[in-house]
């Protein structure tokens, strides 16, 4: 319900972000989700949150993330002064983001079981001060004025005909969108391989969370030192493949402690290919068409992720979950080699 959003209006928001004021946008994104934030604290606190409640404020929540996804990721351009430290603010951005999309979830596992769910959603709404007081302080240089907005219609098309009729852009989107359903089959299943394979519990899918957190942040720090794009082609290449060899090999573990050695890996290489794409979108894309071909980015990373869940189900019901991983890694392998081969 969160994400589905993203994936359907994405493209559009896209536009907007393209022509909008995105320290403004970003204000007013932030606090809305920060009031998403609130209501569910006041809903727990008092006994009366449903799934019902949930749902609701999950649709409502993913509507503000498929508008202020593409934003900041544009806005970050806006923040930099100089060409010359682009590329590290980027890389720093992006493997901050991507970070804490994979160690985030370990953190607040082990909140949960300290402290319960309520203090936990009370701690989420209370970031979100820091988040709009470090925007409201900021001071930015004018900006020249954007051209004249044409048709919504007319610039999605053109959006889309850039993204896409632009070799580098759309290939890097394609192998993003497949290494993102292939992560699926392992993110959806592994409280149920954590239990069935290898016959653990809570403290299990705890350590192999955290396992692949650790990976990730690894990944980030790897990446946030870079200081040129050069390379970073033939990095999500092998990051993606790395991945792919990763989950195959995963899927045939029946150890922890190699399960856990594993999903570090796979946090890694992860992250690499995600936020290498990130570093490479940003850095190529047009000024004016920026904020498109990121919403394009939003919907590759989080779009493919309810029909990739759906999809993982499905596979693992019928084939179980070991295969049902085997063959997301073979996916993402050769999704790997092909966009490999295309490289430029």
């Amino acid at each position: 319900c969160s994400q589905i959003p993203s994936f359907f209006l994405a493209p559009l928001a896209g536009v907007f972000t393209d022509r909008w004021n995105l320290h403004r946008t970003i204000v007013a994104t932030q606090s809305l989700a920060m009031l998403q934030a609130v209501i569910l604290v006041v809903l727990t606190l008092t006994g009366v949150v449903t799934v019902g409640h949930v749902l609701l404020l999950c649709v409502f929540m993913g509507l503000v993330n498929a508008f202020d996804m593409p934003a900041r990721q544009a806005f970050l351009i806006q923040m930099v002064e100089g060409r010359e430290g682009l590329t590290g603010a980027i890389g720093l951005n992006s493997s901050m983001f991507n970070a804490a999309r994979l160690v985030g979830p370990a953190i607040a596992g082990f909140l949960i079981a300290a402290v319960g769910e309520a203090t936990c959603f009370l701690l989420n709404a209370m970031s979100y001060v820091a988040v709009l007081a470090a925007l409201v302080a900021m001071r930015l240089p004018p900006r020249a004025p954007a051209k004249p907005p044409q048709h919504v219609l007319h610039e999605l098309r053109e959006g889309i005909r850039y993204a896409f009729g632009f070799m580098p852009i759309r290939e890097i989107l394609m192998l993003l969108t497949v290494v993102n359903l292939a992560a699926m089959s392992l993110t959806v299943l592994l409280p149920i391989f954590a239990t069935t394979v290898l016959h653990g519990g809570p403290e299990t899918l705890g350590l192999l969370t955290a396992a692949m957190g650790l990976g990730a942040l690894t990944g980030a720090l790897r990446l946030a030192f870079r200081e040129s794009v050069l390379g970073l082609g033939r990095q999500i290449a092998w990051a993606g493949a790395l991945f792919g060899l990763s989950l195959i090999a995963f899927s045939f573990s029946h150890a922890l402690w190699l399960s856990m050695l594993l999903l570090v890996t796979c946090g890694f290489a992860m992250m690499m290919e995600t936020a290498a794409s990130n570093t490479i979108l940003q850095t190529i894309a047009d000024d004016d068409k920026r904020g498109r071909v990121m919403s394009f980015y939003t919907m590759a990373l989080m779009g493919t992720a309810p029909f990739g869940s759906l999809l993982a189900g499905w596979m693992a019901k019928v084939l179980g979950t070991p295969w049902t991983i085997f063959i997301g890694g073979a996916v993402c392998l050769i999704g790997a080699l092909v966009f490999y081969r295309r490289l430029p």
